[in-house]
């Protein structure tokens, strides 16, 4: 309890802990994930005993609040038993914190004891609470007697907590001159170059501390005037679906699109850290277009399979015949390589890596410069698809580094936008670049109809589906590998039709050393963005919450024989 004492004296308030019996905790629906190092504590204050560290990627259960301090209680998900308390500011909640309830529980090894505070209010404290972040003397020649290093990559503020502007961003193993310590929140200010002021603030737990932080200044203030930096997107203009005919954006578009964009930053997708996304929106009546996130080539994945299909059925004379139909269902909705494999074999002449290669060329013709497919999908991990000879990796204008790519399947958000956009010209306008830049009869309506048609009876309900209605009509395809997750889709709604595609990555390792993107993390993201996407189009009956969506299992997925290809086999469609 001696540890407990002090941690409550540095925050100005004498307490006085009597135990009494622990109420059963419970599911609150609440969930809390660590995106770096946070240590679990027996009770809020650094001072604390450390019993332990939320596991990256883990989503916990959020069992409670303290009512005097900024910190959690975080839980077992599976026994609910709490685990130690966390700082608020580090950590990210899901669902409604109003469902939490304020507790004061000590926790340790034994089965937790809670406790009852009585409050004495010491103003003395708060009444001397005067002195200046700004204060520091900048001029002193760093010792380094004390100083941290980042356990991961972190965020550098302006002020002590989250809510402050970020003036950077350390990467691990980044060691900082520590000139202060805040007396009422678990941060430490550095001398950093790159602020205004030439210091920042890092939360305590995020850094491994050399020397003590008690021998250095003591900062009390709550308020710090500092130049409020707020990152703003560059909101893009779009060509009308792939003509040359450019359009404006209307500012309630853009507006949209801002929004969209602070939500990618507050649920952790930000561009200047290790897990960032692109998105893409065209709102299909005007031919307008926003996104942020363009310059990104993510890995192709199964998303990359809408190009296989569109470069399939210009090769088509005929609908496909039945074992042709059934291919292109299970490549589009179960993602079955060894079906889509197949495909590019029936593009390329019996030959698939000639397919791939075809795709690539039907791309450029589209004009679509950042996206290629040069290789067949791989069926055998351990023996995967192999060239006869050796192929270069393709350049591109797009950033092909950041979010490691595959080396021969590659896409941007704007060009699989673009794809859809130029099939629902196609299908619905009997107009637009699969019409105007091919052989007269190359494309027809009822084929770009038909391509519309199988992505529409995709199972998956996750995703950027998982946003609207249950009911609404989504031709869409999905993909993700281990760090890379991706959705691109036609939306019908009764507001109005669009295009969005969707994409987001991390480099953060997970339980190993591979780069690890967890669903539970990437999917609100998906379904939220999706959801104000929809109530923008749709004002006069908004979509109030997420749906949870699923996604049903590959392996019982196979449309042989099914009504699907029934369709696909039709000369005649007119959905």
């Amino acid at each position: 309890m001696k540890r407990l004492a002090i941690a409550l004296l540095c925050t100005g308030i004498f307490a006085l802990l009597v135990s009494v019996p622990l109420a059963q905790f419970v599911d609150t629906g609440v969930r809390v994930e660590a995106q770096n190092t946070v240590n679990l504590r027996a009770y809020p204050g650094t001072d604390t005993d450390i019993l332990g560290q939320m596991e990256i990627g883990l989503q916990y259960v959020l069992a409670g609040r303290h009512e005097l301090f900024p910190w959690y209680l975080v839980a077992d998900p599976v026994t609910l038993q709490p685990l130690g308390w966390a700082f608020r500011d580090i950590v990210f909640v899901t669902g409604d914190i109003n469902n939490v309830p304020f507790v004061d529980t000590v926790v340790s090894n034994n089965p937790p004891t809670a406790t009852v505070v009585q409050q004495q209010a010491t103003q003395n404290n708060v009444a001397t609470a005067t002195q200046s972040a700004q204060s520091v003397n900048l001029t002193a020649t760093p010792t380094f007697t004390v100083a941290g290093t980042a356990y991961n990559e972190i965020n550098i503020r302006y002020g002590p907590g989250v809510d402050y502007p970020r003036v950077g961003v350390a990467q691990s193993g980044d060691r900082f001159q520590i000139v202060g310590y805040h007396t009422q929140f678990p941060w430490v200010q550095i001398r950093y170059e790159d602020s205004p002021t030439g210091v920042a603030w890092i939360a305590i737990d995020l850094l491994a501390i050399e020397g003590d932080i008690y021998s250095t200044q003591a900062i009390s203030t709550t308020v710090f005037n500092l130049p409020t930096l707020t990152p703003t997107p560059a909101v893009v203009q779009a060509a009308n679906g792939l003509s040359d005919a450019g359009t404006s954006v209307s500012p309630e578009l853009a507006a949209l699109g801002n929004q969209l964009y602070s939500t990618a930053l507050s649920l952790g997708f930000d561009p200047a850290t290790s897990r960032f996304g692109s998105l893409y929106l065209m709102d299909l009546q005007t031919g307008e277009a926003i996104a942020f996130g363009t310059n990104v080539a993510y890995s192709g994945t199964s998303v990359n399979k809408i190009s296989i299909l569109a470069t399939l059925y210009g090769t088509l004379d005929a609908p496909p015949r039945q074992l042709l139909a059934t291919d292109i269902a299970n490549t589009m909705i179960c993602s079955e390589n060894a079906a889509t494999n197949r495909l590019l074999a029936v593009i390329g002449n019996e030959d698939e890596w000639a397919g791939a290669e075809q795709v690539t060329n039907f791309l450029r013709v589209l004009g679509i410069e950042n996206s290629f497919l040069l290789s067949p999908y791989t069926v055998d991990p351990e023996n995967p698809p192999l060239p006869s000879a050796p192929l270069p990796a393709p350049e591109t204008e797009a950033n092909q580094t950041v979010a490691f790519p595959e080396v021969y399947n590659q896409l941007t958000v704007p060009d699989i936008g673009n794809l859809l956009a130029a099939i629902y010209q196609c299908a619905y306008d009997e107009s637009g670049p699969l019409i105007e830049l091919f052989d007269p009869g190359t494309y027809e309506p009822r084929e770009c109809r038909q391509m519309i048609h199988v992505m529409a009876s995709n199972t998956v309900d996750g995703l950027l589906k998982a946003g609207v209605p249950a009911e609404t009509r989504v031709a869409h395809k999905h993909g993700w590998i281990d760090a890379t997750h991706s959705n691109a889709g036609i939306f019908f709604t009764p507001g109005g039709d669009y295009v969005m595609a969707m994409s987001l990555h991390s480099n953060m390792p997970g339980d190993g050393t591979e780069r690890y993107l967890p669903f539970g993390t990437s999917l609100p993201v998906f379904a939220e963005t999706s959801r104000q996407v929809y109530n923008y189009f749709n004002p006069d009956a908004p979509q109030q919450q997420v749906r949870e969506g699923f996604i049903p299992e590959a392996p019982t997925c196979n449309f042989a024989g099914s009504t699907l290809v029934s369709d696909l086999m039709q000369p005649i469609w007119d959905e």
